[in-house]
This record gives structure tokens, sequence and C-alpha cells, in this order.
């Protein structure tokens, strides 16, 4: 065998691929390990999106190919969706593109716009997908901090300071992934400006908009940023559908038709019943976000509660899926996470994983029943 592509050289496997091999070997050994690490919604979708995909499996033509750019009764429901939900109007023919999942479309868009020696701004601490997608393609990560001081925002004028002449895209996400930042106007104003002045796309990926957050806002509510941002987004945590993977990307015409001519030597389009299934939770009115965001908070007051007696400390100013808490002075993260896990039989997250500015915290999940967390609880 001649060997692997150097790109592997890049990349390590997923640290959730890896650790939760652990965590279930452990589980497979009888440990009662309680997974508070990763952010697979455990709740259910709408019976609607039951029903929608079952009534569409049983037609003729659900298991043939579908559109590569999803059927337009999908595209105009996401078009809806927008215009519903957050005041945004979007053609549902030329500036929405639906994805299998909005990880793909981080890949997909990295493929669209760069070559080998571009450069890219990514977010520390931030989702580690940006990284490992940026060195597979053999184009330079350069990491912008993230800091609680600046409530976890872009510092501009440290941005300004640097040579961005090869920079092609600045990945940014908020709600924010893994600190629970909340969006605001007047930081996505800030981002289309910057991204304007320095000819750099803004990539806003934004899958936890709805978590806890009573005004779900888009990048695109910030006039302008058509002409230089595009938007991912995902029903996985909105609608409680991981596994089901319905993404999508959102851009001017020639941005998505750029991203769909790399997606569709890709996949062969997503089968009709999902599809369908994404149309019935597109159209879920308020008060099924009312109803997810009640256990949500109820499971967030309790896992504040665990974080502070584990002497972490929380900042309860923040949107989301996850708990984000800081360790005390002198206490080692990774020796917490490992003696939480073989100790007491609870999984959560280094924040390292996130970045060097993750060093001192852990993530909690809020992807975990009531009484999952109130027996963590007694544990500690």
């Amino acid at each position: 065998m001649k060997g692997f592509s150097t790109r592997l050289e890049q990349v390590q496997e997923y640290y959730f691929s890896q650790k939760l091999k652990e965590v279930n070997q452990l589980i497979a050994e009888g440990r009662p390990v309680i997974n508070m690490g990763i952010g697979s919604p455990d709740l259910p979708p709408h019976p609607n999106v039951i029903a929608a995909l079952t009534a569409a499996a049983s037609k003729p033509q659900a298991h043939g190919y579908q559109s590569y750019q999803g059927n337009p009764e999908l595209r105009k429901a996401i078009a809806d969706f927008y215009l519903r939900h957050y005041q945004v109007n979007l053609s549902p023919e030329s500036e929405i593109l639906p994805l299998m999942g909005s990880k793909e479309g981080i890949m997909h868009l990295s493929m669209a716009f760069l070559d080998e020696g571009d450069e890219v701004l990514i977010p520390n601490p931030g989702y580690p997908t940006y990284t490992s997608v940026t060195k597979m393609l053999k184009v330079n990560p350069i990491y912008y901090d993230l800091l609680p001081g600046n409530q976890w925002q872009p510092d501009f004028k440290a941005l300004g300071e640097l040579d961005l002449k090869k920079v092609k895209i600045m990945w940014v996400n908020y709600p924010h992934m893994p600190t629970g930042a909340k969006a605001s106007l007047s930081l996505f104003e800030k981002l289309i400006a910057f991204g304007k002045e320095n000819d750099i796309i803004i990539a806003h990926d934004n899958p936890y908009s709805f978590i806890l957050e009573e005004n779900p806002l888009s990048i695109f509510n910030v006039g302008g940023a058509m002409e230089i941002a595009v938007e991912l987004n995902s029903l996985s945590k909105t609608a409680n559908m991981p596994g089901w993977r319905v993404g999508m990307v959102l851009g001017k015409k020639e941005w998505i038709q750029a991203i769909l001519r790399v997606k569709s030597n890709m996949d062969s389009g997503m089968f009709l019943g999902i599809q369908q299934g994404a149309i019935a939770a597109l159209e879920l009115d308020k008060s099924w976000f009312v109803g997810l965001n009640n256990i949500y908070a109820e499971r967030r007051a309790l896992i504040w509660e665990l974080a502070e007696r584990l002497d972490l400390q929380v900042d309860r100013d923040t949107v989301g899926l996850f708990v984000w808490a800081k360790a005390p002075a002198g206490i080692e993260v990774g020796n917490l996470v490992d003696t939480l896990l073989y100790d007491k039989n609870i999984f959560v997250t280094p924040g390292k994983i996130f970045g060097s500015n993750g060093e001192d915290y852990v993530r909690f999940s809020l992807c975990v029943p009531i009484e999952k967390i109130k027996e963590a609880l007694s544990r500690v």
C-alpha cells in the first residue's frame, strides 16, 4: 500500500467520535455513565414531523433520487420560516440551499471559496470543525481571541492590526458555542462592516438561535449583509432532529450556485421523507419553542447547581444548548474531567477541545433528562 493522504496529517479523529468510544465501552462494562458531554438532543421531534416522514415513505416516488438543491417545497418552507421567525425575506429559488446537516455546509462552503495557501479567521474558542476543514484543505487557520472580558465577542481593534490580505472567510457563531454568548444586532453590524472593509466573507453558523432565546436573530437582519455574508442553519437543535441531518445555507445567488457546484458532486439529494419531515418541522409555531425551552430552562437550573457544587463559575446571562463553566485557579481541567468520568461516572467536555481560550473551562450539555441530572447531583 502506498499510504494515506497527507491531509490526514493535518487532522485527528473528531474528539467526540473518539471519546464516545471510551464512554460506550465503560457503559458496556456496566458503568452507569451519565453523558453530559455531547449536544445531541434527547427529546423527540414533534409528532407532525414523524407523521410527515411516515406518509412520504409510502409514496412510490419517495425512494428515487431527489433534487440536488432540495425540492421546491422544502426551499419555500425554509424561506417562510426565515420570514416568520427572523423577519428576513429570502428567495427560495436562488438564495437557499438545503444541506444534509450544516456540518457538511462548512466543508462545501470552504471548498467553494478557498484555495491552498489562503487564510481563514477562526474563533478561539469555537467549533472544532472550522479548524479541521480548514486544515484538510491546506488552508491556514488564523485564530482570533474570544475572551470573557469582551463578552466572548471579537476584538475588532486587534483584528484590524492583523495582515488580512490572504483571509477569505471569517467564521462566526452567535449564539456562541461553547460559551453561550448571545447574538445582537450591534455585533452583527460590526461583523458586516468588518467583512466589507476587508473583503472577507462573514460565514455565520446559526444553529442555536432558538434555544433559550426569545428573540432569535439572523445575520441577515443587518442591512447589506447579503453582500458579504452567508448563514448556515440547522434543524438538529431547533427541531430535535440531529440524526436526520437537515441543514441549510443561505446567501446571495452567485454564492449559493458556487456551493451547489461542490455539493452536487458529493451527494445525490436528500431522501424525500426527510424533506417532508423537515417541512413539517419548519411549519411549527412558536408554542413548540416555548415548550422546548421550558424543559431546557429546568435542566439548566439544575446544571448550574451541579457546576456550583463543583466550585465552577457560570455566567447565567447566556443562551444555547450548553453551560460553560470555569474551573477555579489551581484546578487542572483535564484532571477534573477524568475524576468525574472515572470516579463519578459523569462525562463532561473539557473546554480545551474548543481552543486554548477554553483551557480553564468545562462544557455541560443540556441534552440530559432531569432524572439523570439529579442523579449526577447526588454523585457529587
